[in-house]
This record gives structure tokens, C-alpha cells and sequence, in this order.
């Protein structure tokens, strides 16, 4: 006849349930909050063969005007007429040494929209406008091309 053996011993195993169920629920914490968490509105930026960085564009305190397509103006995430804008500016830019602000177009809004914009922040008296752009991908492509052909000649001749 076979013995049962009876055992009251602790479990050994580690139980990763609880450390699965935490983490699926920050993930969908960070799914929902990120796309809450851009500065501007979203608009499909103009390529550029030569864009300049413009790293104050990223700083918490810049100031963003987009232009979307359809035309319509936002300073920040908030939709503003262009006709308020020199007000609105002129409040943000008040004692700041710094008087840059960033202009984000859409590649297809009305350039007659952006010329309205911009003579919009002039009359604020933005010393700067920075037109923020993004690299063509042909240009990228081109200047990937360039680099690699230079890191082999260079290595040719380090030999």
C-alpha cells in the first residue's frame, strides 16, 4: 500500500500574477496619459532640406503658435483668432529677456494664414520668429549617404 505524505511546507514558487496585473495597469495609465502631453497641436510640420535646431523650442516656457490646415490658430493648445494674438503675446513675453516665439505650420495651411500669424506677433514686438520645420526624407536620405561615405573613407585611411 502507498503512503500519502502530508506536507504543510511553504510554496517555493514566486507568484508573478500580481506584479503582471500591476504592470498591464500602468501601461494603459501611460497609453492614455502620453498623448495627452504634447505642448502644441498636432500638425504635419514642412520639410526642409537644411532645417536649423532650435532646441528653446522643446524648453516647459516657449511659446508655440501652430497653424493647421484648415487654418485655424492655436497659441499652446488653446485656439486663439489671430486678430488676439498680439495681446496674448505681448502678456507671455512681459519680462522675459528672451522674446522668441516658435511658429508650427502645417505643410498644406493657407499661406496667407501664416503671413497673418506672423505680422500678428510682430505687432506683439517678438524680436524673433522661429519656424520650426523637420528634415526632408530625401535630404535625410542624402545626408545618411554623405555620412557613411565619409566614415568609409575615413576608415581607409586610418590603416
Amino acid at each position: 500500500m502507498a503512503k500519502k505524505t502530508v506536507s504543510g511546507g511553504a510554496i517555493s514558487d514566486i507568484n508573478v500574477t500580481p506584479m503582471v496585473d500591476v504592470m498591464l495597469v500602468l501601461l494603459i495609465i501611460f497609453m492614455v496619459v502620453t498623448p495627452m502631453l504634447s505642448k502644441g497641436v498636432s500638425v504635419d510640420k514642412v520639410k526642409a532640406m537644411n532645417p536649423i535646431a532650435m532646441q528653446a523650442a522643446d524648453k516647459e516656457d516657449a511659446v508655440l503658435v501652430s497653424v493647421t490646415r484648415d487654418g485655424g490658430v492655436f497659441l499652446g493648445s488653446k485656439k486663439t483668432p489671430p486678430a488676439e494674438l498680439p495681446g496674448k503675446v505681448k502678456d507671455l513675453l512681459t519680462g522675459r529677456l528672451d522674446k522668441t516665439v516658435f511658429v508650427i505650420c502645417d505643410s498644406r495651411a493657407r499661406y496667407e494664414k501664416v503671413v497673418d500669424v506672423v505680422d500678428n506677433l510682430r505687432a506683439a514686438g517678438v524680436d524673433n520668429i522661429g519656424l520650426l520645420t523637420e528634415l526632408d526624407s530625401k535630404a535625410k536620405a542624402r545626408a545618411d549617404a554623405a555620412a557613411a561615405a565619409a566614415g568609409a573613407v575615413s576608415g581607409g585611411e586610418s590603416k
